[in-house]
């Protein structure tokens, strides 16, 4: 298996351009499925989910064709309304064919994504919603099967759910009547996928609660270009990064809007920001002070982004709480950046995190994608060697970010095996 190697301390300067969102562009994979058509996606970031995906649509008959960063999908072919467990154990996002494949197909066979049960789990607010809307469901061999002509209906979710919003707003463009849902994601991800079903031909609007409204039976197009959002995850890593090796970082293809809570935390930790329409300029000087976070939904702090805090705030002036309301055991983290020589403790969803002046680098491993990203800025700012394993992680989620904290100046190096 690859891993990094870093050789530290570091500091950044220069400017790098932001990809694609991934957890945008993955749900607009699955919506090409919907109607049969040829659709060209721009900004794709080509990381192990986009290309998982790929071959999931090529499973259920999509042709998928990639020049750079362009995905060209044609779905007039697809016959194939299965998503297997091989796949969607990978990536809990293959769960997306659910709704495309209801809405074209009015059937489907789709594996439950790994560790999750019939029983209340968030898998359950597309399974009920489904259900609303008319079609018949049964889980047998670990497989959710589903049938039914969908019809319109008034959906609300107990929780707001990225995935149950998307999900759900794609088996409705095609159902009889109206579909509205309530207490809907706000996530820029779910207005992108909502900009490309209407691209598409969809008719779909937030009312005045925020409330999104679905008019099914839509009139199709069969092929258009769209683009792909940058990713506001991965401008907050780079972000983070600066205000913890200090220098000064331009970030192009951003959207600051999408970024709003991270500026506001990062500016409060110390760090001197400058935003443009379509870019922004960090710059950071000082060791940071203490700033505690709570994650939560958009608009709020995302969960994505704890690890890469908490690592900032290892190294702060004072101690500092972060308290994850989104997943509340997503802190496997914490042991990598102890051997680092963070200062952590964890109770039940708070961590508290006492900061230190220095970091030692040391052999770390990679638990899941953003944990990854916390110990690359970990290992870019400490003392001393770093050497991080299991890297696959960090790849599904970051397209080369060796290669572009290498253009700001970070000595980063991938050791294949």
């Amino acid at each position: 298996m690859d891993k990094f190697l870093i050789k530290g301390p570091n500091r950044l300067n220069g400017s790098i351009s932001i990809g694609g969102a991934k957890n945008a562009v993955l749900p607009l994979m699955t919506a090409c499925i919907i109607h049969p058509g040829k659709y060209i996606l721009n900004n794709v970031p080509i990381l192990r989910d986009t290309i998982t995906m790929a071959k999931l649509l090529e499973m259920v008959g999509a042709q998928v064709e990639i020049y750079k960063n362009s995905f060209l999908i044609n779905t007039k072919n697809c016959n194939k309304p299965y998503a297997p467990y091989d796949l969607v154990s990978t990536m809990r996002a293959s769960f997306y064919v659910l709704g495309p494949f209801m809405s074209r197909f009015k059937e489907a066979q789709v594996s439950l994504p790994g560790g999750c049960a019939w029983g209340p789990r968030p898998v359950d607010f597309h399974i009920k919603a489904l259900e609303k809307m008319g079609a018949q469901i049964n889980l047998t061999d670990g497989y959710i099967k589903a049938s039914g002509r969908l019809k319109g209906t008034n959906i609300i979710f107990d929780k707001s759910s990225v995935g149950a919003t998307g999900n759900i707003m794609m088996a409705a463009v095609n159902a009889k009547g109206t579909t509205k849902i309530e207490n809907s994601a706000l996530e820029p991800e779910i207005d992108c996928l909502m900009n490309f079903l209407n691209t598409m031909g969809a008719n779909i609007n937030r009312d005045s609660n925020n409330n999104i409204i679905i008019k099914g039976e839509s009139k199709f197009r069969d092929n258009f270009e769209f683009d792909v959002i940058p990713d506001r995850i991965e401008a907050g890593t780079f972000m983070i990064a600066t205000a913890m090796c200090k220098g000064k970082v331009k970030l192009n293809n951003v959207n600051p809007n999408h970024l709003s809570i991270v500026i506001d935390k990062l500016i409060q930790s110390g760090s001197n920001i400058v935003i443009n329409n379509n870019s922004l300029t960090i710059e950071s000087k000082n060791r940071p002070k203490p700033v505690d976070i709570d994650t939560l939904i958009y608009p709020g702090y995302p969960t994505d982004l704890q690890a890469q805090w908490m690592a900032l705030m290892s190294i702060a002036n004072g101690s500092s709480k972060i308290i994850d309301n989104i997943y509340t055991d997503r802190f496997t983290h914490i042991a990598e950046l102890e051997r680092l020589g963070a200062n952590i403790s964890l109770n039940s969803n708070i961590a508290t995190i006492n900061g230190v002046k220095s970091l030692k680098g040391a052999q770390v491993m990679s638990t899941d994608i953003r944990a990854s990203a916390s110990l690359v800025i970990a290992g870019l700012f400490a003392d001393k060697d770093t050497e991080i394993s299991r890297i696959y992680h960090i790849d599904r989620g970051y397209e080369n970010i060796e290669n572009k904290f290498s253009k700001l100046g970070a000595k980063i190096t991938r050791i294949k095996k």
